[in-house]
């Protein structure tokens, strides 16, 4: 294998890693479902859990599904900035799982040419390097979440929409940001994962040689 293969598997891996562990925080509806009741967001919006459920369910169908075109959440409105912002945030994530989609392959392609060359072995400094990125940012989260959580928008938006006045958008009420903090979580945690099961076949392959 070519150091230019080489390459190109390994970015594939990660972009495909990255974009499953975000992909799979977003439809976490259970964690959403948890905070409900861990956070009292029925008691903040002053709606029973079942019914902030339907219009979280809603939103989310909005977000992740290409056909749908239009935010209709049956007990909340939507100011127009908030209809920007929620643009933009469908746009991230679409293309999140276009990238998903096209990692996968090439993904499975690099892992089974490591594997079919004995090769395994690889994925050990290059998982062991990006292993610290996640644990570099929990840090960062656990230190000042606030200051991290409006980097990370200022980062990737182009605008200020994404801050919600709850008279206009009273949507942001049943999105505290504790809910965003233990999305964060979780999503370093799966990449985590991920990269510690990568870790294992690696050893596992060493062992056996």
């Amino acid at each position: 294998m070519t150091r230019l293969a080489r390459w190109g598997g390994l970015t594939a891996l990660f972009l495909a890693l990255i974009t499953l562990s975000i992909f799979l925080t977003i439809n976490a509806v259970w964690l959403y479902r948890l905070d409900i009741h861990w956070l009292a967001i029925s008691q903040t919006v002053q709606m029973s859990a079942h019914k902030i459920m339907h219009n979280y369910l809603q939103m989310l169908a909005y977000l992740e599904l290409p056909w749908v075109t239009d935010l209709n959440m049956t007990d909340f409105a939507t100011s127009f900035t908030g209809m920007i912002h929620f643009h933009d945030v469908k746009n991230l994530f679409l293309l999140n799982n276009v990238v998903l989609v096209l990692s996968v392959g090439p993904a499975g392609w690099y892992l089974h040419q490591l594997k079919q060359r004995a090769e395994q072995w690889r994925l050990l400094r290059p998982v062991q390097i990006a292993a610290i990125v996640p644990l570099v940012l929990g840090a960062m989260l656990a230190v000042n979440f606030n200051g991290f959580f409006i980097a990370f928008h200022e980062v990737l938006f182009r605008n200020n929409d994404w801050l919600f006045d709850p008279d206009l958008d009273p949507i942001i009420n049943a999105l505290p940001d504790t809910f965003f903090l233990h999305c964060f979580v979780l999503a370093f945690v799966l990449f985590e994962a991920g990269l510690g099961w990568l870790y294992w076949r690696g050893r596992v392959a060493i062992k056996r040689a």
